[in-house]
């Protein structure tokens, strides 16, 4: 009887141990719309399930919380298996990350935008917010304070429709574990592959940033494995062009790793030139390896200073032309390098895929740009992203718009039946939708969906990884608002923002793909729903209603046709 009682008395002892861990490790779901502070208070209503419904090939973002009263120390979360019956998303398709924090800053002070330089970081008000996808298996956390974990699911192709359920858990060395249900309902449709969206993604690349990043030599292979999974995470939102420079400074040095000519110029004793490919032709060579090859934009023949550099065998030096476009210093450089360049290209096969690129350049400069390709080759395809100009647009292959502006309907429709590229970029002059470290995460999302009802192919941005002095912490810079340099970090560790782009990536294919199949079978009561859905997304309706709001409302209709 006594032997009995000691028994009872050990699984009591063992029980009220458990629940006390239980009370200071706590754990909900919560929003992917939310930067949670370290400091935040515990989920007021706290929520056990995510459901989720999605296409076969989509990802879908979740995001919990844990938040603790004592340390926990050798925290991990992990999410196996979705099963329904014998079906399964396999672990190896779902992504656990602990959200990390870096600084930020602010918009200006009149709120407008964010462009301007900022030398003294104090001037600005500064906080550290949430945004950093880490990959470390483990974490620690500290009494009092918030955990974030985000959870990416890759929803496999090839998998049946039907409702597929799981679990994320949380533990650590020191405390019992705690878990949270996934349910997770796949359509019976299909998204194609990143590559096979028609969304023309356009995130400027910049390798030099990753030589200084991670010290490597420029160029040498540690840099391309540096760079390789970075890269291969851009693929995979679906990326289509490789970013390339075919001059010093194109645009003046303006980050923190300057651009240089992937192409080196030469102009020999006898007055002749020659021009060496073999860097632009590694950097292509590479970006194809990793999945991006539809398009490469060459920057440019009309830098922000009108200095152009050449190697000079009879000063043994470095030089540079200085020369206003039109002129015939100007015409001699570009025009002896652009029937050199158009060879080379015909011969390697990507003549068809490049363009000359010209970024934010006045109508008169780009006038006398497009005379000397023209004369050069009637063949080269021409990039702008800047103002629209009627009187160029014909000439221009690949036209980006800034936001807030139209192509004509007429003009739209002209170039599409051309086979002509018409997209929309944002930059440091938006207040809102952006991709800054503090705007709302849904603003990235809310993009993919004004681009659907804007009648744009896909949407640029400048700055795919041009990182600050030390991105994985102070994403600030000395100009312009904190995260406007880079929209991921080195080690290839994505972003909240980023995640939430290729959520609206994916909403605006979905949207495509339902457009096409509602009018191909005459389903015009569905057609007209669907523009119902899309037509809000304008920057009215934004500043009214705000990106998440808008955003959730519209996929709960999108999902019920």
């Amino acid at each position: 009887m006594i032997q009995s009682g000691k028994i009872i008395f050990t699984i009591l002892l063992f029980a009220s141990c458990y629940c006390n861990q239980q009370l200071f490790a706590q754990l909900s779901w919560g929003s992917t719309d939310v930067r949670y502070p370290e400091s935040a208070k515990p989920v007021p209503e706290r929520t056990s399930v995510f459901s989720a419904k999605v296409w076969k090939g989509e990802r879908v973002n979740a995001q919990a919380v844990l938040w603790t009263e004592k340390d926990l120390t050798g925290v991990t979360a992990t999410v196996g298996d979705l099963k329904c019956g014998t079906s399964v998303i396999p672990q190896a398709a779902i992504k656990t990350s602990f959200v990390r924090y870096v600084m930020t800053d602010e918009l200006n002070k009149d709120g407008r935008g964010a462009c301007g330089h900022r030398p003294n970081k104090a001037e600005w008000d500064s906080s550290m917010v949430a945004d950093v996808l880490d990959v470390a298996k483990y974490t620690d956390v500290k009494a009092g304070t918030v955990q974030a974990v985000w959870v990416n699911i890759w929803t496999p192709s090839d998998v049946k429709a039907g409702k597929y359920k799981g679990k994320l858990s949380v533990s650590g060395k020191d405390f019992a574990p705690v878990s949270l249900n996934i349910e997770l309902e796949v359509l019976n449709r299909t998204l194609p592959a990143p590559k096979d969206w028609r969304f023309h993604l356009d995130l400027w690349q910049n390798p030099y940033s990753v030589a200084r990043y991670h010290q490597v030599p420029l160029w040498s292979e540690a840099h391309f494995d540096a760079m390789r999974p970075v890269m291969k995470m851009l693929a995979d939102a679906g990326q289509k062009v490789i970013t390339a420079t075919i001059m010093h400074k194109p645009w003046n040095g303006q980050t923190e790793d300057h651009f240089d000519s992937m192409v080196g110029k030469t102009k020999k004793l006898d007055g002749s030139w020659s021009y060496d490919y073999t860097v632009f032709d590694r950097w292509v060579e590479f970006m194809y390896s990793v999945g991006i090859d539809r398009q490469i934009n060459c920057y440019t023949l009309i830098p922000w200073a009108l200095n152009f550099d050449y190697f000079d065998q009879a000063t043994n030096r470095v030089l540079f032309v200085k020369a206003e476009p039109g002129n015939a210093l100007y015409n001699d450089y570009w025009g002896r390098f652009l029937a050199d360049f158009a060879k080379h290209l015909r011969q390697k096969g990507w003549f068809e895929k490049t363009t000359i690129a010209m970024d934010e350049r006045s109508l008169e400069s780009m006038t006398a740009a497009i005379k000397v390709i023209r004369s050069i080759d009637p063949e080269f395809k021409i990039s702008l992203a800047g103002s629209y100009h009627s009187e160029i647009e014909k000439e221009l292959y690949d036209l980006c718009i800034a936001f807030g502006h139209q192509y004509p309907a007429d003009v739209k429709a002209e170039r599409e039946k051309a086979g002509k590229i018409s997209t929309v970029y944002t930059c440091c002059s938006e207040a809102r939708p952006n991709t800054f470290t503090f705007s709302p995460p849904a603003e990235a999302t809310w993009i993919g969906w004004h681009a659907m009802a804007g009648n744009y192919d896909g949407y640029l941005r400048w700055s795919y990884n041009s990182w600050t002095t030390d991105p994985l912490h102070d994403s600030r810079f000395r100009t312009w608002a904190a995260g406007d340099c880079y929209i991921v970090y080195p080690g290839a560790i994505s972003s909240i923002r980023m995640e939430r782009l290729i959520e609206g990536i994916q909403d605006y294919e979905k949207i495509r793909i339902l457009k096409e199949e509602f009018a191909a079978a005459g389903k015009k009561a569905k057609s007209d729903r669907i523009q119902t859905i899309v037509s809000p997304f304008t920057v009215d309706e934004l500043e009214a209603k705000g990106a998440a709001t808008m955003v959730k409302t519209a996929r709960k209709a999108l999902n019920e046709l």
